[in-house]
Formats: structure tokens, sequence, C-alpha cells
């Protein structure tokens, strides 16, 4: 079975731990480069977190440094979720520095999908900037494109603005430029993503299951995105989850673009489900996912974890 070739762009993050380890441990997907990017923390503290997470599950993958603000707008993460390091909760060894680039994460993310015979999936988990970014600087590299498959965006309100989810607000600006890019673009947003619950008996389940269930059941009891009595929302995973088991979702084909200057909107997605706008579609939005399914699949992946 030939693998996707996939790029993940995060900022690790309790869930984008989650979702790394799902994808690095994935006999379908082929994690050619991870890069970072400032988000849930600073780019300082997300990178140490990546190579942690690498050095603890023993895969060598490259990573490359990003964005450490967003485009235009002052940053504010999401240390209240993640805690102030972006991972706490479980006691890893120091970082090694040995898997990272002296590359800037657009310069590998251009050498990566040039160099490549398949074109390339982008997976963004957090906000855009990095991609935006590479689009502006190297646009060359849309021809080696597949298809971006994004976790971000929301069809109703927001978890961080009144209508706007975290990633596309810490960097909208950077979000429009995505969304316009003219590639075929998966959105994952919210809507899915508070349905994908782990719940209790879940996180039972893979507490002794292997030394990477261990660290993410550590994780999960210091994460704020839902709680272990009721159940946590695995955001970042529905992105992986598309890859790997599409049917898992419901899905359309419809026009997005980002608020980018509303007084009380800013990035906001305006998902065009009645075709108001009169513009032809640039995204497949996810707008259900089969929770039971999920919970059942989550378990699975983690079980072919070290």
């Amino acid at each position: 079975m030939t693998k996707r070739p996939i790029i993940i762009d995060t900022d690790p993050g309790i869930d984008d731990a989650v979702a790394l380890a799902i994808a690095m441990f994935s006999e379908e997907l082929d994690v050619k480069l991870l890069t970072t990017v400032a988000g849930n923390v600073g780019l300082d503290n997300v990178t140490d977190n990546m190579l942690k997470i690498l050095d603890y599950v023993e895969k060598d993958i490259p990573v490359a440094m990003g964005a450490h603000e967003p485009l235009l707008k002052e940053m504010s993460d999401a240390s209240s979720v993640h805690g102030l390091s972006g991972m706490e909760g479980f006691d890893f060894k120091p970082a090694s520095k040995r898997l990272l680039l002296e590359e800037h994460a657009i310069t590998a993310m251009r050498r990566v999908i040039l160099e490549s015979d398949e074109p390339i999936t982008l997976v963004p988990i957090g906000p855009l900037t990095n991609i935006a970014l590479l689009f502006k600087v190297y646009p060359e590299v849309k021809t080696n494109i597949k298809e971006i498959v994004l976790m971000g965006g929301s069809i109703t309100r927001g978890n961080k603005g009144v209508m706007a989810e975290f990633n596309i607000y810490f960097d909208p600006d950077a979000a429009k430029i995505v969304f316009m890019s003219g590639l075929p673009i998966v959105m994952a947003g919210l809507d899915v993503g508070m349905k994908a619950l782990v719940l209790p008996e879940d996180s039972a389940k893979i507490k002794d299951m292997n030394k990477t269930g261990t660290m993410i059941y550590s994780l999960f009891k210091h994460y704020r995105g839902g709680s272990m009595q009721t159940g946590l929302k695995m955001y970042d995973s529905c992105a992986i989850a598309y890859l790997l088991k599409p049917d898992l979702f419901e899905a359309v084909e419809t026009f997005v673009d980002v608020e980018t200057k509303g007084e009380l909107t800013e990035g906001c997605t305006v998902v065009d489900l009645k075709g108001y706008l009169g513009k032809e579609p640039n995204a497949t939005v996810l707008t259900d996912i089969d929770s039971d399914a999920f919970r059942r699949w989550f378990v699975e992946s983690i079980n072919t974890c070290i």
C-alpha cells in the first residue's frame, strides 16, 4: 500500500499531540515534515513540545520552526486551555534538538513539496500563518499540493470570539489567504470537533494500553477542552480522522470566506450554505460526525501506537 505523503503544521497543544501520535503511527500516512507555528502558546514552547513528543514516541521526522506571531494582528494564545507550556500534565524528558532543521518552516515545506514524486497533502491543525506565508512567498508549491485538510473555523458560533474558532481568530488574515488560494480545502471545524468526544470509558481504555496511551491520559487530565467526566473534544484529531476515515463525516461543498475586519465578528468563517453570496464552492465543510464510530476509531488508533 502506498502511503499518502503529508505535512502537518501545528502548535502542540494537548489535542494536537494526540492527533500527531495517531498520524505518525498510521500505516496509511507518510508524515514527511512537521512544522510549528505560534498559537496555543508561543513558538519556542510549541516547538519544544513537538520535539518532546517525537523523542517520547521514538519517531524521526524533521521539524521546522515557522511564524512566531500572526501576519497583522497582536498575538493571543490558548494557555488557559493547554497550560502555560502548552502540554501540562506529563513529565517529558528535556527535548533534544536532533530533529530540528535550520530552515524556516516555509522553506522546508517548499523543498519537501517540490521534491515529492506524489502531490503532498497539507494538514494545518493550528493557526494558518505558515500556510499563508508559504503561498505568498513560494506560490509555485501549489502545483504539487493535493489538498489542504485543516482544523479550524465554524459554521455556527465560536470558541474564542462570539463567531470565531481559535485557529482562525488567531490569524484571520492568514486564514483568508488560505481559503482564497484556489486549492482544494477540507474544513474540519468546531461543529464536528465538539461531537468528537473521548468519553471517560475511552480514556480508561487507553490509560495503560501503551506508552503513548499513558502520555495521552496524563495530558487529558490537564486539558480544558471538555472534561474527563463528561468527555474531551478531539478537534485536531478530526482532520486526521478525515484523512483515514472520511466516511465518519457528513460534508457539503460550499463557499467559505473569513471576516478580517468585523468589529464584533473578526475571525468568523462565513460558510455560505444557502448560496447567498453567489460564489463558487471553494471548500468541503464537514457538517456532522458519527460520534460512536469516531470513538471506536480513536481507541483503535491509539492501540496502534507504541
